[in-house]
């Protein structure tokens, strides 16, 4: 009886600590990806800032230099990040790809 116990206490935290926050994780990842639309400025899970130009089914054509895109699998974007105030949108994303 007391390892039944042992064993039900056991999945309670196993479920409050790691499979309640992990949902919360990929619920909220299928809302940034869901909102997704050309010309947010993102960060993938590789490291890469660019500027979403096109969005095709699960992959996101995305800008990192001017010219220069790549395709991005959708469950690559780790971030959209917030506009910089007061800079023109291109001048942003130059600045910040380029250091300047």
């Amino acid at each position: 009886m007391s390892v039944l116990v042992v064993l039900v206490a056991a999945f309670v935290l196993l479920w409050l600590f790691v499979l309640l926050p992990q949902r919360r994780r990929q619920a909220a990842h299928a809302g940034l990806v869901a909102a997704l639309e050309p010309g947010d400025e993102v960060l993938t899970a590789g490291g890469i800032y660019g500027e979403v130009r096109a969005l095709r089914g699960d992959e996101v054509e995305v800008e990192v230099a001017p010219g220069v895109r790549v395709r991005v699998a959708l469950r690559a974007i780790a971030a959209v990040l917030p506009p910089e105030p007061g800079v023109e949108d291109g001048a942003a994303n130059a600045e910040r790809r380029t250091g300047g």
